[in-house]
Order: structure tokens, then C-alpha cells, then sequence
């Protein structure tokens, strides 16, 4: 009887032994959506950065990063120190000089092209001409933009390394000649 059940126990030792694991299921690949892989989707760091200073009389201040985006930049950042609810003009210019109180060493508006002042969104304007910014309740804007046609650091025409970001009092009309009718600039800042 013994030896019965010493071999009813060794059979389903080897019995379980030789049984096979049940195959891992392995979930199914997802669809294919187009989207990139996630580490794609993390922008880039800056690759520019401002630094934006009060003009005399003024307390407009901020700081811009700035990351290429082909034959434009994204303008990312925040500007403090403005009055609530006020709509102001911001544009490239020409010179990276902020060192004249009121920051007309910065030159006119960056306009390699030679074309009239205008509508960023519009097919004439300065390579500089920018969408207004609004500030928010508490007089801080926080800065969102493409700015089409310009480069960063490649050395041409449209490059706009070593230029300046002007903020103006006013809003900018896109329409007078030369610069929108602005008025004075607050602040400044030179794209490093």
C-alpha cells in the first residue's frame, strides 16, 4: 500500500513537473494614431533668452525664452508691471541697445525686407511687427507667440539674435507708418 502511494505521489510530481507554463499573453499593439512618441511630444529648451528691463519712468519688466520653430520662433514668457486690462504694442527691433533711457537706441522696428509696418497676420509688415499683448487684471501678460519669418542664429536677414523686444505704452494700429502709433517704449530687452 505503501509503495501505491509513494507512486501516485511521484507520478504527479512528474505530471506537474513536465507541465507546461500557460503561454504570457501579451496585449495587442495599439493602433497606429500618427501621433509621435511621447518623448517627441517634451519642446525643446530655450534657446534664447530676454531679459526685459523698465525704460526711465516705467515699470514694465519680464523675461522671454525664445525656441526655434523652422522659419519662425515661439515667444514664451511673462511681462509684469503694466496697467490692468491695457493692450500694448511688442516688437522686434532693429539694434540690441537698451542703454538711451527711453530705449530709442534699439532702433525702428527689424525690417530687413524693406516692407511697410502692418498686421503681423497680414502679407506686408516687418519682419519685427508682432501681435499686441493684453495684461490681465493684475497688469501681467503672459506671453504666447509665434512670430513667423525670423530666424534665430543662423546669421541672415531674418536672424534676429542681438536684436531687441520693445514693449510700448499703446497699442499698436498695424496701419500708421512707421510703427503703429505705439507711443513710447517701457521696456526693453536685447535677445541673447
Amino acid at each position: 500500500m505503501r509503495a501505491v502511494i509513494c507512486l501516485a505521489v511521484v507520478l504527479a510530481v512528474v505530471g506537474c513537473a513536465r507541465k507546461e507554463p500557460p503561454a504570457a499573453e501579451v496585449p495587442p499593439a495599439p493602433a497606429d494614431s500618427g501621433a509621435p512618441p511621447p518623448e517627441e511630444l517634451t519642446p525643446p529648451p530655450p534657446q534664447h533668452h530676454v531679459t526685459l528691463a523698465a525704460t526711465q519712468g516705467n515699470q514694465a519688466m519680464g523675461t522671454l525664452d525664445l525656441t526655434s520653430a523652422g522659419d519662425a520662433i515661439k515667444v514664451t514668457g511673462s511681462i509684469t508691471g503694466l496697467k490692468a486690462g491695457t493692450e500694448h504694442g511688442f516688437h522686434i527691433h532693429e539694434k540690441g541697445d537698451c542703454s538711451a533711457p527711453d530705449a530709442e537706441s534699439a532702433g525702428g522696428h527689424s525690417n530687413p525686407t524693406s516692407q511697410p509696418h502692418g498686421d503681423p497676420n497680414g502679407a506686408a509688415h516687418h519682419a519685427g511687427d508682432i501681435p499686441n499683448v493684453k495684461a490681465d487684471d493684475q497688469g501681467t501678460v503672459q506671453v504666447d507667440v509665434v512670430v513667423n519669418g525670423v530666424t534665430m542664429g543662423d546669421g541672415g536677414a531674418n536672424d534676429v539674435v542681438g536684436k531687441a523686444f520693445i514693449v510700448h505704452e499703446k497699442a499698436d494700429d498695424y496701419k500708421s507708418q512707421p510703427a503703429g502709433n505705439s507711443g513710447k517704449r517701457i521696456a526693453c530687452g536685447v535677445i541673447e
